[in-house]
């Protein structure tokens, strides 16, 4: 099955939006909840098929998790400085942009309250304001060895990426917050980042994500939990009379999907939906350096670096917190627990660091 399905849809006469499907290798075998893994983009409401390139990019519901088969991503004593599409790593690059620079990411936590313990009140902030596990974990994220396996990718020059993430604000929007319950669809979204922009309440950057979070059972984008977990993407819209194209991740509640969307129970850090979360933030983020638009890495099946690791979490520690509690990565004394990404050298291969 084709890697992107061509979407369009108008969520005002400001924004035009293509958006782009993730999904694994369809199978033929039966699939239970747990197995269920996106197709394509018809759970998305507001979306028809039009070709093969879109924007929307879906990370599927859990799988069974696969044994652990590649290694802990030491990393090797030649460290790439390029790399190209011809390396045989088992992803190939297609030519499109990619965050070379940096990837920056704002929070847009859309609810009426705090999302995440110790989260922002409504209202507009720096990173450095949001005493969320989220906001902790963004800015930790960048100069990571987790997030340095994106500097195995390269643009289009040859250049590679910075490991390099900046979390430079967020919005605590109340303005028409979803409730429990809800629906939402991917055209509600951009309605409300293009509301944002056209306000002033969002400054616009070329290589900033904007990362919506919603509360507890909120269906955003109208397949979550059943469909995907997350989901990144991009849109076109017109901010202070210039056209734009933002770069957009949604990420409903994971915890909501505990058997669908989380691979623990424990938390690590005082809150489980949040500790979950990251994990689905780290996936889409990585998506979004390496492929923002459809038009830069992925493999011959369509899957990106993320996809390519899904619900793989190589090697892991118990944690002194809890007998229970499982974590592979540490990040500012903090431990999470997050799935590994494709490495884009040598042969390829899911590490958790390189």
């Amino acid at each position: 099955m084709p890697r992107f399905r061509s979407a369009a849809l108008s969520v005002a006469a400001a924004v035009a939006v293509t958006v782009v499907a993730c999904s694994e290798s369809t199978t033929t075998a039966p699939l239970s909840p747990l197995q269920l893994k996106v197709a394509d983009a018809s759970a998305v409401s507001s979306i028809t098929s039009e070709g093969r390139k879109s924007r929307f990019k879906f990370h599927e519901t859990r799988g069974v998790e696969a044994d652990d088969e590649t290694a802990d991503g030491a990393k090797s004593a030649a460290t790439p400085s390029t790399n190209r599409a011809t390396v045989n790593s088992g992803i190939t690059f297609h030519g499109g942009p990619v965050l070379q620079a940096t990837t920056n990411v704002v929070a847009v936590y859309w609810a009426s309250a705090p999302i995440y313990v110790n989260g922002p009140t409504t209202g507009t902030g720096l990173g450095t304001a949001d005493a969320s596990i989220v906001g902790f974990f963004l800015r930790n994220l960048g100069g990571s060895p987790w997030y340095n396996i994106n500097a195995t990718y390269t643009n289009a020059a040859g250049l590679k990426i910075n490991n390099l993430v900046r979390y430079t604000g967020y919005w605590a929007n109340a303005t028409s917050a979803p409730a429990s319950g809800a629906t939402v669809t991917d055209a509600a979204i951009l309605s409300m980042l293009q509301s944002g922009f056209t306000a002033g309440t969002l400054a616009y950057d070329s290589n900033t994500v904007y990362s919506v979070f919603t509360g507890p059972k909120v269906n955003l984008g109208g397949g979550a939990g059943t469909s995907y977990c997350a989901y990144h993407s991009a849109a076109t819209m017109t901010i202070a009379g210039v056209s734009r194209t933002v770069l957009y991740t949604a990420q409903p509640y994971a915890a909501s999907w505990s058997s669908a969307c989380t691979a623990t129970t424990v938390s690590a850090n005082g809150d489980i939906g949040a500790d979950t979360q990251v994990n689905l933030l780290a996936h889409e983020l990585a998506e979004t350096t390496t492929d923002p638009l459809g038009t830069g890495w992925y493999d011959a099946s369509g899957l990106e670096n993320a996809d390519k690791c899904a619900w793989k979490f190589g090697s892991t520690s118990s944690s002194s917190l809890s007998k229970n509690m499982k974590y592979n990565v540490v990040l500012g004394g903090k431990y999470f627990l997050v799935q590994t990404n494709w490495r884009n050298y040598s042969s390829g291969g899911c590490v958790i660091k390189f």
